[in-house]
């Protein structure tokens, strides 16, 4: 043990903590293979099934996870339903650096420095497991390590799908660690009342996570986020939270789209192929009134070429002559959220590639039995009859078909939001038509604002219309939303060749309606060659701040009716029901905006936008600002 400590520490800068932990650890393993990780997994376990626990003072063991191996992969579910999907307030700041989010010494008792070197004498009385990899894959990413107790060596392998991992006899000289993830489950209980807790500790030259619980969404994901949001924040570029796909037409036009938005916005939809009837049409929307369906019929789709699913790296010295968006995946692999598969033939695509996968999978939150496949439509239940909202597959880039692996220019950035039904007698912000043109001024206001949405299934706080935050990236930044803030103004300004729109989903107006705005959405655009219409071919919304709509649409030969482009024309809504729903909005805007108007160091520029929204602006009024 002391000789392979040696060798990591000739390649690689060890702090005086990794060093203590690895020198006092009764067993380090360095992994040589993802292939090794997978095993490692289970523990060594023979019935293919392994309970990740520790012993907790005052609660004896606590068992957090259960892993089983299938035949695809492994299996891990948690035993608590609030440990499936990401808690929004888990994130605390521990140092003293700016910041807007709450301190580790407001949130909870004791010294942060205490439990700090308690963390690390915990890590160095276990097995532990350090694993190398690359924080955002460019050279605008940083080196990184994790360390785990090795037990928890799922996380670790959902970890290296998702960053990269860097093999034991891979490392290179030299390797300097900018941000380290500390794993530590039982100090959930310990310290932090049971809370999904990752606690940020930003120093010089090294960004430390602490990772208090086993989901990897708040810290092996999220966290890394936070990271990357850090090092851009002080070097001036962004890493924006959307998806990409290059979309090809039948007649070899590309155009490519960013899809931004809060969890459940419909990023990783973005990258799937539209969902067909058993008949091959499209169900453009069921009335949730009436229970009359729309169809619409879609020959041959489009085809995608996908190039990031969640993290899009920005790079603004790539710009060329276009001033359009220039990105890069800052993933290895997609945490796809697969809710919406509820049986077999909804996502053949998606099916085929976890069900057959060339490589084990990471599967979350899904029902499986050791020695059997693992299928992505069977859910793990919350409780009897209850399935988990949040059920999850870690998808390695390298397994996905047509996969974009340069960096691309962006031609549209849409933007989605989960809606509600809108009806006359229950009006809500379900106003949105299936396809909104947004000015420049106001595309920055609805990533300030970044509505979480109706029915969010990927955390735990989904009631009402709230807002996700800066950019929909901000619950996992570190620093202060007003410098959030000027970075993607000066990043919209300055990229003028990039054009806006917003899709809503779940529900326009009266009509259900899934994903399939952005769908259409995406074939439509792709077939005009992008978002640019003249003056007469669009509308400004009833609500300004909707921006504009389409006059029509005629999809593949069918006029889409004028009531999924205007909810005021749908008779179960009307103006009455629309303005009701627009009021909603508008005070949402109001308030989620004020904040920004109380920071002296706001874009003179943005206090200017913003305050075209508190003077009840119309949209044209938006498009002279920028």
């Amino acid at each position: 043990m002391a000789d392979r400590i040696k060798i990591l520490g000739g390649r690689v800068f060890l702090p005086p903590e990794v060093a203590q932990i690895l020198t006092s650890s009764p067993k380090v393993v360095i992994p040589a293979s993802r292939h090794q990780l997978a095993d490692l997994s289970l523990g060594g376990e023979e019935s293919g099934q392994f309970e990740v626990g520790y012993e907790v003072p005052g609660k004896g063991r606590v068992v957090e996870a259960k892993v089983i191996r299938a035949r695809n992969g492994v299996a891990v579910n948690y035993m608590e339903p609030y440990m499936r999907r990401r808690d929004p307030d888990c994130m605390v700041v521990a140092d003293s650096g700016p910041t807007d989010k709450s301190r580790f010494s407001e949130r909870f008792e004791g010294s942060f420095q205490d439990m700090r070197q308690e963390v690390f004498d915990w890590l160095g009385r276990q097995e532990v497991l350090v694993l190398p990899f690359m924080a955002g894959k460019t050279e605008l990413g940083c080196d990184a390590l994790l360390i785990a107790p090795l037990n928890a060596a799922f996380f670790a392998t959902g970890l290296a799908d998702l960053q990269g991992m860097i093999p034991e006899n891979e490392i290179p000289e030299g390797f300097h660690p900018r941000a380290i993830i500390y794993l530590a489950p039982p100090f959930r209980h310990t310290h932090c009342q049971g809370r999904q807790i990752v606690i940020h500790n930003r120093m010089e030259g090294l960004h430390e996570l602490f990772s208090l619980n086993l989901y990897p969404g708040p810290s092996a994901k999220k966290g890394i986020y936070g990271v990357l949001l850090s090092i851009g924040e002080s070097e001036g570029w962004l890493t924006a939270h959307g998806s990409t796909v290059q979309v090809v037409t039948p007649y070899d036009n590309i155009v490519t789209i960013m899809h931004e938005g809060a969890s459940g916005g419909g990023k990783s939809e973005m990258l799937e192929y539209v969902h067909r009837e058993a008949d091959g049409r499209l169900l453009l929307g069921v009335n949730v009134v009436s229970g009359e369906k729309r169809f619409l019929t879609l020959n041959q789709s489009c085809q995608l070429r996908p190039v990031t699913d969640d993290m899009a790296l920005c790079q603004p010295e790539l710009q060329g002559e276009s001033r359009k968006l220039v990105v890069t995946d800052a993933e290895d692999a997609w945490f796809l959220r697969i809710n919406h598969i509820t049986h077999y033939g909804i996502d053949p695509q998606y099916e085929s590639l976890t069900i057959h996968p060339p490589e084990p999978l990471v599967f979350l939150n899904l029902d499986a039995v050791p020695g059997a496949t693992c299928l992505i439509w069977e859910h793990q239940e919350d409780e009897p009859g209850v399935p988990c909202p949040n059920p999850r597959v870690i998808l390695p880039r390298r397994m996905v078909p047509g996969i974009v692996n340069s960096t691309v220019e962006v031609d549209v950035r849409s933007f989605g939001v989960r809606t509600p039904p809108c009806t006359r007698e229950n009006p809500s912000y379900g106003i949105f038509g299936i396809l909104h043109f947004l000015p420049p001024a106001l595309a920055w206001l609805w990533r300030l604002v970044s509505p979480r949405g109706f029915s969010n299934p990927s955390i735990t706080d989904s009631e009402g219309l709230g807002s996700e935050g800066v950019g929909s990236y901000w619950p996992f930044a570190t620093g202060r939303k007003v410098d959030q803030a000027n970075l993607l103004l000066r990043q919209i300004q300055s990229t003028p060749g990039t054009r806006y729109t917003l899709s809503p989903n779940q529900h326009v107006g009266s009509w259900k309606v899934g994903f399939i705005p952005q769908w259409i959405a995406r074939e439509y655009l792709a077939r005009r060659g992008g978002a640019k219409f003249r003056p007469d071919q669009i509308v400004p919304a009833r609500c300004p701040l909707l921006g504009y709509t389409l006059r029509s649409v005629l999809f593949e030969g069918t006029q889409i009716s004028h009531w999924f482009l205007e909810v005021d024309t749908q008779p179960e809504v009307g103006p009455e029901g629309y303005d009701g729903g627009a009021q909603e909005l508008s005070v949402f805007f109001e308030e989620s905006l004020s904040c920004f108007m109380e920071e002296a160091d706001l874009d003179p520029k943005g206090r200017e936008i913003i305050q075209c929204c508190f003077d009840k602006g119309s949209v044209t009024d938006y498009e002279k600002l920028l």
